[in-house]
């Protein structure tokens, strides 16, 4: 994985001014060269953001990426250290996101993953068993087998802020439920260990990744909304600064049109975090395999040169005909 990891000194930048995002009024070559992403230690950004930064430097842009988690990240973009992020999760990051977005430095350029979704999962056994919405879980005979435990993944992040606020709650009973927060891979060794043994687990899983293709598992009905409405249904969004979307009309518009199904990155999830290949190997065949969308990415953009997006991509990473 190529990322850079300089140190951010997050130093204070100027006061950045609000205005509309537009596509036209600025020469393309006279563009900034540099596109810098936060790219957190998750599978599915990081194998997002290998394909935009594989299509931008195509099309003649240097291309930096820091491994931040998303804390960091909302202040960096703030302080105008960052440039993009492609995984605004809401309403996971609800109140990084609104908070910032207060600040009129950021512009939301919506969703780039489709059919996204968060809440609580468990092995089909268990669902079977009873366990089908979140208010079984704290039914005396499914807590005990589940020893009154949520698997989680990393302190901080956006899942364990909801997790953490429905313990302090007692949302569906949980105020006396423990939780087991680790890492993404740490909290999927446990399932993994748990389906292997046919035990009983809950865990804080989420679409897209590939635990959604390797664990036969069933996400719990969510009445009272705790991870959001609609069963959890989450957004995906791209985010830039309000000075890059200004100074770089030809590369916000290639970000505001990347959009990915649940099932796309789930794909791309499994080829880099389950089968362990390069993030840049598994976007280069995505691009490869996905002529029609990739040309549907480029439309109306072009090289810093003036030249057509498409054909030069098409030419350069080798992709069949639409």
């Amino acid at each position: 994985m190529n990322l850079s990891r300089r140190p951010l000194t997050l130093a204070l930048a100027g006061a950045l001014l609000a205005a509309p995002l537009t596509w036209s009024s600025v020469v393309l070559a006279e563009e900034p060269a540099q596109v810098r992403f936060s790219v957190p230690a998750w599978p599915g950004v990081t194998v997002k953001t290998a394909l935009a930064a594989r299509l931008l430097e195509t099309l003649g842009y240097e291309v930096s990426q820091e491994e931040l988690g998303s804390t960091i990240t909302y202040e960096a973009l703030t302080q105008g250290e960052l440039d993009a992020f492609l995984a605004a999760w809401l309403p996971g990051q609800q109140g990084m996101y609104e908070t910032t977005m207060e600040k009129d430095v950021l512009v939301d350029l919506g969703n780039n993953v489709d059919g996204a979704r968060l809440g609580f999962a468990v092995p089909t056994y268990v669902h079977e068993a009873g366990v089908t919405s979140a208010e079984d879980l704290d039914r005396e005979e499914f807590a005990e087998k589940l020893e009154r435990t949520i698997y989680s993944i990393e302190v901080g992040s956006g899942m364990s802020e909801i997790l953490n606020g429905a313990v302090d709650d007692d949302t569906y009973g949980l105020g006396d439920w423990n939780l087991s927060e680790t890492s993404t891979p740490g909290m999927l060794s446990a399932v993994d260990s748990a389906l292997d043994r046919e035990e009983w687990i809950v865990f804080a899983g989420w679409t897209p990744h590939w635990m959604n293709i390797e664990y036969d598992v069933r996400y719990l009905e969510d009445p009272e909304d705790m991870w959001g409405p609609d069963q959890g249904r989450s957004d995906v969004k791209t985010l830039v600064t309000t000075d890059f979307s200004e100074s770089n009309p030809n590369a916000t518009r290639l970000l505001d049109q990347l959009v990915f199904s649940a099932d796309d990155q789930s794909a791309m999830i499994l080829g880099f975090s389950y089968e362990e290949r390069e993030p840049e190997e598994v976007a280069l065949q995505w691009l490869r395999d996905n002529p029609e969308r990739v040309e549907a990415f480029l439309e109306g953009v072009t090289t810093r040169d003036g030249e057509p997006a498409w054909p030069v991509v098409q030419q350069a990473l080798d992709i069949p005909d639409a």
